[in-house]
């Protein structure tokens, strides 16, 4: 069971890697890649819109920086150093 908790972590880990590789890149109009596309940000949004509740966008002009991703990033880590090793 243990196993298969750690498993999942690194699962989402990359799962969230990849939603901020995407973040740097306009969405893609339609077709499969719309599909994965949604896919990602439809596994990652519950997780990240309650963190950016307490830990809202940095402005930088124009800019906002989310710093959520790495705060669920360090949650994972924690975990895993708990639980994994």
């Amino acid at each position: 069971m243990r196993r298969i908790f750690c498993d999942l972590l690194a699962l989402y880990w990359l799962i969230l890697f990849i939603r901020i590789l995407l973040s740097w890149f306009p969405p893609p109009g339609s077709g499969p890649l719309r599909t994965g596309y949604n896919l990602i940000y439809d596994l990652t949004e519950p997780v990240l819109r309650p963190v950016r509740g307490l830990l809202p966008p940095i402005r930088a002009g124009s800019m906002g920086l989310d710093l959520s991703p790495i705060l669920v990033f360090i949650v994972i880590f924690v975990l895993q150093a708990a639980v994994c090793r």
